[in-house]
């Protein structure tokens, strides 16, 4: 692929400067793929052992995970187990980097919940291209409702407002928030408060000043950090773990 074509295609599939976290204990592997990948657009953490890797997870909140899977102590299957047991990365993308080819490795692999499973060696070409499309449907599946049309915002404020009746009960108490810690920028706070108010995408963007553009890659993240995948979703984590009022 040349230079200018592959610049092309990065531009496409990582607009928003994807963050991606690379986790494999073959440190020539590791830098091989992480500079890549940083050629193709994307911002790269790397971590050479699962441990790292969920820590790096937890501080950078990335959109994308890469892993190899034959790793001392703790292998990629384990990995991933742990962070789909935290409901911040249910949905978060997990691509397997593997030796281990084998139908049965492929089968486990996807059993697992990964959501890619590239056997080494590989086309360095081929893992940006599985990233990017991961990257478009993730982004794709969050920003366009599944009937492909608009909400109503009636009706959206409507279970937003039922949701927060539930959450406070009948005293009018809200409950404790569970100890989750979801750490958020100024920007992201302020369009998650609008989207509990039950606003839309134009109206937030009208309220910060923004484009709407802007306003639907702040609600893309607010999705991924708190492993959600509808507004309703997010209203309910954030009043329930004590991110909005």
């Amino acid at each position: 692929m040349s230079v200018a074509k592959q610049k092309e295609n990065s531009e496409k599939i990582s607009s928003n400067t994807a963050k991606l976290v690379l986790v494999d204990d073959e440190p020539g592997l590791r830098e091989a793929v992480q500079a890549y990948l940083e050629d193709s657009g994307f911002t790269v953490h790397v971590a050479s052992n699962a441990k790292q890797g969920l820590e790096l997870v937890d501080q950078k909140q990335p959109d994308l995970v890469i892993t190899d899977v034959m790793m001392p102590q703790v292998d990629g299957y384990q990995f991933l187990k742990l962070l789909r047991e935290d409901p911040r990365y249910k949905a978060l993308p997990v691509v397997f980097l593997t030796a281990r080819g084998m139908t049965s490795d492929r089968i486990q692999g996807y059993q697992a919940g990964c959501d890619a499973y590239i056997s080494k060696p590989f086309d360095p070409d081929e893992l940006v291209a599985i990233v990017g499309n991961l990257l478009n449907r993730r982004e794709a599946t969050k920003t366009v409702p599944a009937d492909g049309e608009t909400p109503d915002i009636t009706e959206l404020a409507s279970q937003i407002a039922e949701i927060k009746s539930l959450l406070t009960g009948r005293t009018g108490i809200p409950q404790s928030p569970s100890p989750i810690k979801v750490d958020l920028t100024p920007r992201e706070q302020s369009v998650l408060d609008l989207v509990a108010q039950g606003l839309m995408n134009k109206e937030i963007a009208r309220r910060l000043d923004t484009s709407v553009r802007n306003v639907e890659k702040y609600v893309s993240r607010l999705f991924s950090k708190t492993g959600t995948n509808s507004r309703t979703e997010l209203v309910r984590f954030a009043l329930e773990h004590g991110l909005t009022k």
